[in-house]
């Protein structure tokens, strides 16, 4: 009885490895642009695409639903293309929530976390490739989330900075953006090596005020 139970659990198991690489297949195609914003999503489609049954897919849909990437159309689902509302909405919250990790990291941060976010830091600015910094940028945020020994706030703000990759524009990767950020995570590095909470938080709101305006900007301009 207790080799059956083994089974069961070992065959459960499976079948999520199996939904999970489906789900993040999808996602990753989502946040490359792979799939457009905007496009249809239809079960059937996906399935026959990557040879599946539908059960799976219908999973995978459910939760990248519940990640805020898609909504309900009215065939399927589409891929969100975000709004000024969207982006508001998605800033309050990140503000509040990345200020709270960047205080975190100041008071809790190791020296190898400290290490990381010099290093990426480096990189970003010695990039040639506007889009390379970028990418480095994001795992630069994402190291400052993990400094601040806070998981509920770090897998909050990955979720929502996946919701803001949706519709990022060319301006994000633009060379003077790039630039200023560069300036902007290395006054957030310093407040955080020093272990001032204050101005770690502060730097944090500066520079995700401006990004959130930044966006907005873009949206109206297209």
């Amino acid at each position: 009885m207790g080799r059956a139970s083994g089974v069961e659990i070992d065959n459960g198991e499976r079948q999520l490895d199996v939904d999970s690489r489906h789900y993040l297949r999808l996602r990753e195609e989502i946040l490359n642009r792979d799939i457009a914003p905007g496009e249809v999503l239809l079960e059937t489609a996906i399935s026959a695409r990557y040879g599946v049954s539908r059960t799976p897919i219908r999973i995978a849909l459910a939760r990248l639903e519940h990640d805020g990437l898609i909504e309900r159309a009215s065939r399927g689902f589409r891929v969100k293309t975000g709004s000024a509302e969207d982006i508001l909405d998605i800033y309050e919250a990140r503000i509040a929530l990345e200020s709270a990790a960047a205080a975190g990291a100041a008071l809790r941060r190791t020296e190898l976390e400290l290490a990381r976010l010099r290093h990426l830091h480096e990189a970003s600015v010695a990039a040639e490739d506007t889009e390379e910094a970028h990418t480095l940028h994001r795992q630069w945020h994402g190291v400052l989330w993990s400094a601040g020994h806070n998981r509920a706030i770090e897998s909050t703000l990955a979720r929502l900075c996946d919701q803001l990759t949706i519709f990022d524009g060319s301006v994000m990767v633009q060379k003077e953006s790039i630039e200023v950020a560069c300036a902007e995570h290395e006054r957030i590095i310093d407040a955080v090596a020093r272990r001032d909470p204050d101005a770690a938080r502060d730097a944090v709101a500066e520079h995700l005020t401006r990004t959130r305006d930044l966006r907005l900007a873009d949206l109206a301009r297209s």
